[in-house]
């Protein structure tokens, strides 16, 4: 028995051995960075994209907080600074379809590179504006105005400059490389809400706006400057010009309601945190000042840690794959991301000592379980689209982010009425009742490998 007993234990522990080297193996083969040191286009890309989106985080604080200081005691402060973070989606809904209907008939890579020119020179022209207002004796409401104008431009670029950097992923890498180049291209927009915001928060409190927005500008230029020497071997398809573009479209349109479903499914299925949850991040100013009793370094702090939150999810996705089915993955994520948002409404008073703590932790879980969805539908979406689509097809899945503009005028009124922490809890309960419906109904999501 003695004997049986102790051949036995080592068999146990050979088992527990093997199984920590087995282990130790696959930790020794992780993936995370693969795309990036094995295709340089897609390594370059990569580079040019961050420039940018780091360019758009630094925008959205220094544009939240610069409407902030200039409605402060307005009745309607609440409700401008939230407006000016939607704006910039509002042209998607009329831009966007047709910028990748374009960007299916022509150079992506030139196009875009003409398009960051672009956002360059207007971040610098804005710059100086913001720099001479004073000298200029402009009025507080009409530098709002000015505001509003600028963050229109820019979200007129942005409608089709984003399909273009998601539809080149695709044609720097093989498809046997998508999974991982997207989720590395999540590592950039979300490793830059990190450092953007985190910047600029510091940036505005000691030297004022108008640095932020010529960082801004030399961000863009960096990007082009990045983007030139970047080849597109993979893309094989490019439609003739002569062609109306209104034809392309409705072929688009097609593709998705006749032969994938699925990516209907997931677009209607992003409203929720592409619409609904991202208003949080319009509300950070708010909440900021109003609740934390904080300026804008700290804000600077919470936008950041929706970067943190993301970053860990795309670095566990480049790094080991997806280990479960994506459609489940996505429902899951809706849901998770709903709960925390409804927990950092809460956060003040989960800690009251430290308020900043829960609040920090909590946003970044909700970026977390965002970031997560984003990556896996994006995913799913790019395999189940072949390459002469893939810009319209990116575009249409975008177009619901242009519903953020109009619901934010509402989360506005609903903030400066009753509050903004209600108004985040209404958010959260929104997401939460959506996404547990799509979770029930959504059978075809919850199967999709």
């Amino acid at each position: 028995m003695l004997f049986r007993s102790t051949a036995a234990g080592r068999a146990g522990r050979a088992i527990s051995q093997e199984r920590i080297t087995i282990k130790l193996l696959r930790l020794s083969h992780l993936h995370t960075f693969e795309s990036l040191t094995t295709y340089r286009n897609y390594r370059l890309l990569w580079t040019g994209n961050f420039f940018s989106n780091s360019a758009q985080w630094l925008q959205l604080l220094s544009i939240g907080w610069l409407v902030r200081e200039l409605t402060a005691g307005s009745s309607a402060s609440v409700l401008q600074v939230v407006i000016v973070g939607g704006l910039s989606t509002l042209p998607v809904l009329l831009v966007g379809p047709w910028g990748g209907v374009w960007g299916d008939r022509v150079d992506r890579r030139k196009l875009l590179m003409r398009i960051q020119t672009f956002m360059a020179v207007l971040a610098a022209l804005f710059a100086l504006l913001v720099a001479s207002d004073n000298e200029l004796g402009l009025s507080d409401q009409l530098r709002v105005g000015l505001a509003y104008s600028y963050v229109l431009a820019s979200g007129v670029c942005l409608a089709i400059a984003q399909p273009m950097r998601q539809a080149l992923i695709a044609n720097t890498v093989p498809p046997e490389g998508f999974g991982n180049a997207y989720a590395a291209n999540s590592l950039s927009i979300t490793g830059t809400r990190i450092f953007g915001p985190f910047v600029g928060g510091i940036l505005i409190a000691s030297l004022g706006f108008t640095a932020n927005f010529l960082v801004e500008a030399a961000l863009y230029a960096a990007a082009v400057l990045v983007y030139l020497p970047m080849k597109t071997p993979f893309q094989r398809e490019t439609p003739t010009r002569r062609r109306s573009p209104i034809p392309d479209f409705g072929e688009g349109l097609r593709f998705i309601r006749r032969e994938k479903r699925i990516i209907l499914t997931l677009i209607l299925l992003g409203l929720i945190p592409n619409v609904v949850l991202h208003q949080v991040w319009f509300l950070l100013p708010v909440f900021t000042a109003d609740v934390l009793r904080r300026e804008a370094d700290v804000g600077g702090f919470l936008l950041s840690a929706t970067g943190v939150g993301g970053f860990v999810s795309s670095v566990i996705i480049a790094s080991i794959g997806f280990t479960f089915k994506k459609g489940p993955v996505a429902l899951a994520s809706i849901l998770a991301s709903s709960i925390f948002v409804l927990l950092f409404a809460l956060s003040p008073w989960l800690l009251p000592t430290y308020q900043l703590l829960p609040a920090l932790v909590m946003i970044g879980l909700m970026s977390m379980a965002q970031s997560h969805y984003r990556t896996t539908a994006g995913t799913l979406i790019q395999l189940s689209t072949p390459d002469r689509f893939r810009s319209r097809v990116t575009s249409l899945a975008s177009y619901g982010q242009g519903f953020v503009f109009p619901f934010s005028i509402l989360v506005g009124i609903l903030a400066e009425f009753s509050g903004v922490v209600t108004a985040i809890i209404v958010l959260g309960l929104i997401g939460l009742v959506l996404s547990t419906f799509f979770t029930i109904r959504l059978g075809s999501v919850r199967q999709e490998p």
